[in-house]
């Protein structure tokens, strides 16, 4: 009996039912594919949008390579430009130019020129490797480390510096983001050795010195692989061959005889030592003073994300490691060149940033303010008038185009290079500059650049012996102007143009740039 009325007072209450929840796995799989891609398409727009404002917020200067090894080598390609004593020796190869050479063709079939469109595309291949590279990151970390390492890689001032330039070091460091992807690291998903392997002979290609970067990763997927022997000959060996072949090709026929390009280059810069000729630093450069500017305000999220990822990465961090040493060797040096170890970086300052808790919103907000404000300065003002004073001479295309006589005849009096040139005027007006080739075995050599700045007077004096030799406009730095005032007054030029060029002036560059017209 008490057990029925036990049973009866609990059928009084209201039993509370829980239902068990069916998971299905195939909704499961279709949720988190929807929101997979949500966030591609949101981390895509971003990038692309971010990398556009990048780029038209770039409007400086930074080295003559930027010009003189892409734009005016694809420019002559199409049309006319000048080529450089390096295209003459034969080190410098014609794939990278050839791509903005069919920029350049498209739009001389439309009768347009543009000096933004072959940087905007550059943009565009920077986009696609940031959303390569969040992706990664997402795969190897937990989004919350993938996310602030995207945004470590995003407000790096020198990446925003760089990333849009037509330098072969840029689309060096985009292939590089790229390769990373497809290559196997512990604990990657997406990895593929064909795909991986081409994108590092691209960059090969593009620039031989990709190879430094590569070598410890090469070697790491060796060591790793077990079938080694397969490695090498379905992979290594054929992809390697063929990026080779066809780059040899492609410059044998611009230089219309054999030329391989990558020993000639190896032979002038290794070998020979030609490099040493556009200056010397002492061994530690990169260490005292060219890694921490390159890195900039993040270096201690760096040193603090190798003491705790150093096991997890220890590869990522041989590899700047190697870079940083195999480039100290070299007497030549400069920032740019271990510019495609940054994105390695920004992995460990991700991890970084992601694990100091507390003390993470002001961290970065500090290493957005500082980035910022390094980005827009360098960006938007330092050595900005070499560019400028371009845009002041393509208003001569109109003079050069009437029948009028004098037509224009501009002389750069300025350190070789210093300008871009027929790229960025888009119209055939003779232009000269102080040119400025290495020693390559000549006797007493000295290059004019060198011999004008001896002696300016005594250069122009030679240079121009008749008034009716005399150019129409010149361009030089301040700093020059009062040691050839005799010779402006004496020939009737007169200051048209005073270009802001940079606050800190140094040795020939000086702070501004001035444009004389002879009346």
């Amino acid at each position: 009996m008490e057990n029925i009325r036990a049973r009866l007072k609990l059928g009084n209450k209201a039993e509370v039912v829980k239902l068990r929840k069916r998971k299905s796995q195939l909704y499961s799989q279709e949720d988190e594919s929807l929101n997979d891609g949500r966030l591609r398409t949101r981390v895509a727009v971003f990038s692309v949008a971010f990398r556009l404002i990048n780029c038209f917020l770039v409007q400086t200067s930074f080295v003559p390579d930027e010009y003189w090894q892409s734009l005016e080598v694809s420019h002559r390609i199409v049309t006319y430009g000048y080529l450089t004593w390096e295209w003459r020796a034969g080190i410098r190869g014609f794939t990278y130019p050839l791509f903005f050479a069919c920029i350049y063709k498209i739009l001389y079939f439309m009768n347009y020129d543009s000096i933004w469109l072959p940087r905007i595309i550059q943009a565009l291949f920077a986009a696609f490797a940031d959303v390569k590279f969040f992706f990664l990151i997402r795969k190897l970390e937990s989004p919350d480390v993938a996310q602030w390492t995207f945004f470590c890689h995003m407000c790096s001032w020198f990446s925003w510096y760089c990333c849009t330039r037509t330098l072969t070091n840029s689309m060096e460091t985009t292939i590089t983001c790229l390769a990373l992807f497809y290559f196997p690291l512990p604990g990657s998903k997406t990895h593929s050795s064909k795909i991986y392997l081409t994108l590092v002979a691209l960059a090969v290609i593009v620039r031989p010195t990709a190879l430094i970067v590569w070598f410890p990763l090469l070697m790491y997927h060796f060591w790793q692989e077990d079938n080694k022997l397969r490695l090498i000959t379905y992979n290594f060996i054929p992809i390697g061959a063929l990026a080779v072949v066809i780059s040899t090709a492609i410059d044998c026929i611009f230089y219309e005889k054999w030329t391989m390009v990558q020993f000639n280059f190896l032979k002038f810069n290794v070998f020979n030592s030609v490099a040493d000729f556009y200056g010397s630093h002492p061994w530690h450069w990169y260490f005292t003073q060219g890694f921490a500017v390159v890195i900039g305000p993040h270096l201690l999220l760096f040193l603090h994300g190798c003491s705790l990822a150093f096991k997890r990465y220890k590869i990522l961090l041989a590899v700047v490691i190697w870079t940083v040493v195999v480039y100290s060797l070299l007497p030549h040096k400069e920032f740019r060149f271990i510019y495609p170890v940054l994105p390695f970086c920004m992995i460990f300052c991700g991890i970084s940033l992601a694990n100091l808790k507390a003390w993470r919103r002001t961290s970065a907000s500090i290493l957005l303010v500082s980035n910022l404000s390094a980005a827009l300065y360098t960006g938007l003002i330092h050595q900005r008038g070499t560019l400028d004073v371009m845009s002041h001479l393509q208003t001569l295309c109109d003079v050069g185009r009437a029948s009028t006589p004098p037509q224009p005849d501009v002389l750069f009096l300025m350190p070789c290079h210093s300008t871009p040139f027929y790229s960025h005027v888009h119209c055939p007006m003779k232009m000269r500059f102080l040119e400025c080739p290495p020693d390559l075995g000549e006797e007493g050599h000295v290059d004019e650049a060198d011999r004008f700045y001896n002696d300016p007077l005594h250069w122009l004096r030679i240079a121009f012996p008749y008034k009716s030799s005399l150019p129409t406009h010149l361009v030089l730095f301040d700093v020059l102007e009062k040691e050839i005032s005799v010779f402006l007054q004496g020939n009737h030029f007169v200051r048209t143009e005073e270009i802001f060029h940079t606050h800190f002036p140094e040795g020939r560059v000086g702070g501004s740039i001035f444009i004389y017209e002879r009346h």
